[in-house]
């Protein structure tokens, strides 16, 4: 191991990082005077951790090309994943903190992986390696995640902020599932996704504010006309492909934002619809003073009011809604319109030719695909009590698409994963304003130089025909 070459190295990243971060982080202008005036602040602390971080962090990395080193390094970074969220430093550092955290969980699962090789355990395709560990994760860990998930806001270190970006992450989660069923299973790439999210979001908005009813019996009407509209979709671009469906699905999003911007007396315009109900627990409200005759959720189960109970159950609403999207997603998937949604997406000709009606699989993929965004746009409104034209703009369907492409379409575990890349990291950056989407831009370039196919790009078949030997006997 040449020791000199390894330090030239990382100290050649930590120089370079010192250039970026110097002009970038080490001085930042801040409005003095109420406003009138600016003066210019000096961070060179930052620049100096950033410097470090980089440095052993590259070191971390070149030292995990020697055999010997990797077991060591494995256990050092997974401590301090684990271990550095527990203490007190989180509160006062809490980009520096996370920071950290996310540098020694990647060294973690790079050590991991080139540790523990799971290539010969569940196949021996090289370029599939990724794939099939996650399938293999997925098998046997999955229960564990969804136990996690479960008990996820009664632990130690999970604060209402924390709380609050695991829905954010979920229901982006869900979305970019419902989004695969178009896009990753079917193959028709759809820019106007969001106009689905939309429609399920002003539905219950308006249902349940003009008619009374409960989020209950909103919420099934909600996927219903984003399915209705997902099929209104489908019928004009039956024969179109590729940049053409694109650019149709595109205007199609856009179209339904500018009704809704426009149409003042239906859609409240640009003011948007506000008061929209908040949903019950079994018809308790979470309320400190509910109406006579109404027994809130604390007073059923005698215990102290807190505003963070109405929290905690939008957080296991929105994880229920995605594990039923997901159960739904991979059960369908062996089913045979599943099937004939992958031989669409691989030959349009071919499925013709064996019989397939591709109409048929096109209207239902839109439809089953909007009708859960419209079960995700229902929980949106719900949770903010407010929803504008604003909220659906083309960003967020471009957001959905990267969650599904680099998570690798097709792929569940993908989405998790470049949601969690995507949607959580850079809220960790928010206290730094205006550098928070540098984190998404960095995630971004990341994935393009090491998964340019997605992170999980493997697609395990849906169904698998009995090798020679076993077809002989």
């Amino acid at each position: 191991m040449d020791v000199r070459a390894l330090l030239k190295d990382a100290g050649l990243a930590a120089f370079v990082t010192f250039m970026l971060a110097l002009p970038m982080i080490g001085f930042q202008t801040v409005d003095v005077s109420g406003g009138v005036g600016i003066t210019v602040v000096t961070r060179f602390g930052d620049v100096a951790i950033s410097v470090v971080l980089v440095f052993f962090g590259r070191l971390a990395l070149s030292l995990l090309q020697q055999s010997n080193w990797r077991l060591p390094l494995l256990a050092l970074s997974a401590g301090i994943a684990l271990g550095l969220p527990l203490l007190k430093t989180q509160a006062h550092y809490p980009v520096i903190t996370w920071l950290t955290v996310i540098a020694s969980a990647v060294i973690a699962i790079r050590a991991a992986w080139l540790t523990f090789d799971v290539s010969g355990v569940v196949g021996r395709d090289e370029s599939n390696r990724m794939g099939d560990a996650a399938a293999f994760v997925g098998r046997w860990f999955g229960p564990v995640f969804v136990v996690f998930a479960l008990i996820f806001p009664f632990l130690p270190t999970t604060s209402r902020y924390v709380l609050d970006l695991g829905i954010l992450v979920l229901t982006y989660v869900m979305l970019g599932w419902g989004l695969n069923v178009v896009v990753g299973l079917a193959g028709l790439l759809d820019l106007g996704y969001v106009a689905f999210y939309a429609v399920g979001a002003y539905s219950y908005a308006i249902i349940a504010r003009d008619f009374g009813l409960t989020f209950w019996a909103c919420l099934p009407l909600a996927g219903l006309f984003a399915a209705f509209f997902g099929v209104i979709l489908g019928f004009p671009v039956l024969r179109l492909r590729g940049d053409y469906l694109a650019i149709v699905t595109l205007g199609f999003g856009e179209i339904i934002r500018i009704v809704l911007l426009n149409w003042t007396s239906f859609s409240g315009g640009p003011n948007g619809i506000s008061g929209v109900p908040r949903p019950s627990f079994l018809g308790m409200p979470f309320h400190p003073n509910p109406p006579e005759g109404t027994t809130s959720f604390h007073q059923f189960f005698n215990i102290d009011f807190s505003a963070e109970h109405r929290i905690v159950f939008l957080y296991y609403l929105i994880l229920v809604l995605a594990l039923v999207t997901n159960f739904f997603t991979l059960r369908i998937r062996r089913l045979p319109i599943g099937r004939a949604w992958e031989a669409l997406r691989e030959d349009e000709i071919a499925c013709r030719a064996l019989g397939i009606n591709p109409t048929n699989t096109k209207l239902t993929a839109f439809a089953i695909g909007a009708m859960f965004a419209g079960f995700a746009g229902a929980f949106f409104a719900t949770r903010q009590g407010f929803i504008s034209p604003e909220s659906f703009s083309f960003i967020e369907s471009a957001v959905i698409l990267a969650i599904v492409v680099l998570g690798g379409m097709g792929s569940q575990i993908g989405v998790v994963l470049a949601a969690i890349l995507l949607i959580g990291i850079p809220e960790f950056f928010r206290e730094l304003a205006q550098f928070r989407m540098l984190a998404f831009g960095a995630a971004m370039v990341g994935i393009m130089i090491w998964r340019p196919r997605g992170l999980l790009a493997h697609r395990d078949p849906s169904i698998r025909l009995a090798d020679s030997a076993g077809a002989g006997r």
